[in-house]
């Protein structure tokens, strides 16, 4: 009997949209035996704290186990959420606190909460690649805004707000990916201005936030603003355990609602062992050794990196040192498409990051970046692979 070829299935609109993450199908290179990594932003295993016991920890009768939990969080830790935030400068109730699925997830609630097809929406450039992946899939027509030293240009947001009449904007100003770049205070506060006026609705992205090196100033442009609507989202996967996902957010009184129920339709809870490790974790007196010993081995790495990039790399590109989060952001002076030499990189078992993959589609990418994450591999790897880099990139005319 002949068989009959089936219709393929019909499928919604967006999916046209949908695109694969680069930075996953480089990961998944990057497992390969032998192969160094300067591409994903994974933690380093000797920098995660030690994963002391909690009360019934190993009780495998206790609700935490065996029960649905609430879909905003566990309440003790929505609680201390909100004593966390009071230590960076933001004032919330716990029932202003969403626990999430890590904060990736954050992203893709305020993606449902303000995108429709067509939707201008306002980011960095460059901005975080899996951010400009959620925007784009639910139809954004993404904006950039060029990064200067300081943060972005105050003048230049009121002219887009005013051109292209944006339902919101997504920024990451400490310690920014892939750039690695920190917004001044007096920037902070400029923006808010800019924000406040027009009462733009402000999703700021912290996942870097505690890994900090050199002293500067971190306070959340959400804490600044009067009266524009905000979403603040955070994580823990950078500072204690990336598995667990228990990421969170916090939000204007106007905006959370419609988050919570958001999370409601898609997630029943966040998993409910990790959210209380966590919690115990934010009440506990080793929490702020646990950071200081993360801050130096990550110190100790970036200074190992620069002076690696130096040596191999400083005939070839300029950068400049970031005073925390995980990455280099290079410009490379010949100022060629990188992406190419992903490839040839392969196959010398060393991954990076093109730049150009970073950039909104709406605009031109800068030709010749790269981002080099130095949280991973080890101080020799470092010198090796960046050595080989540096030859491909010579040859690279």
């Amino acid at each position: 009997m002949a068989s009959s070829q089936l219709p393929p299935p019909q499928l919604s609109e967006r999916i046209t949209r949908l695109t694969s993450s680069l930075v996953r199908e480089i990961l998944a290179a990057a497992q390969a035996p032998g192969m160094i990594s300067f591409a994903g932003g994974l933690p380093s295993a000797e920098a995660m704290p030690l994963l002391r016991d909690m009360p019934h920890s190993h009780d495998w009768m206790s609700p935490v186990f065996q029960q649905y939990g609430q879909s905003e969080g566990e309440p003790i830790l929505r609680a201390r959420l909100a004593d966390w935030l009071a230590e960076c400068g933001m004032q919330v109730s716990p029932q202003q606190t969403l626990v999430l699925s890590g904060s990736q997830q954050g992203i893709d609630l305020a993606a449902k909460l303000f995108v429709d097809p067509g939707t201008p929406m306002l980011c960095e450039a460059p901005t975080y690649l899996a951010a400009l992946q959620a925007f784009q899939l639910f139809g954004a027509n993404c904006l950039g805004l060029p990064l200067t030293d300081d943060g972005i240009d105050p003048a230049l947001l009121a002219q887009m707000i005013e051109t292209h009449k944006p339902r919101a904007i997504y920024l990451i100003p400490t310690f920014q990916n892939p750039s690695g770049h920190c917004y001044s205070a007096e920037n902070r506060r400029a923006l808010a201005e800019v924000l406040d006026h027009y009462a733009l609705p402000l999703i700021e992205d912290e996942p870097y936030r505690e890994l900090m090196y050199d002293e500067v100033d971190r306070t959340p442009i959400c804490s600044l603003l009067k009266r524009a609507p905000w979403i603040y989202l955070g994580s823990f996967s950078k500072t204690l355990w990336p598995g667990w996902r228990v990421g969170f957010l916090a939000a204007s009184s106007d905006l959370f609602p419609h988050l919570l129920r958001l999370k409601q339709a898609g997630d029943l809870h966040t998993n409910r062992p990790g959210q209380i490790r966590v919690a115990n974790w934010l009440a506990c007196n080793e929490r702020h050794q646990d950071l200081m010993n993360l801050r130096n081995t990550y110190r100790a790495k970036r200074d190992a990196m620069n002076d690696a990039l130096t040596t191999t790399f400083g005939h070839l590109a300029d950068w400049e040192t970031p005073a925390g989060g995980l990455f280099f952001w290079l410009k490379l002076r010949n100022g060629k498409d990188t992406r190419p030499l992903l490839k040839i990189a392969l196959e010398h078992n060393v991954v990076f990051m093109p730049g150009e993959a970073f950039y909104p589609a709406s605009g031109e990418p800068a030709f010749g970046t790269m981002r080099l994450n130095f949280s991973h591999a080890n101080a020799d790897d470092m010198k090796k692979g960046l050595a080989t880099l540096a030859k491909i990139f010579e040859e690279y005319k």
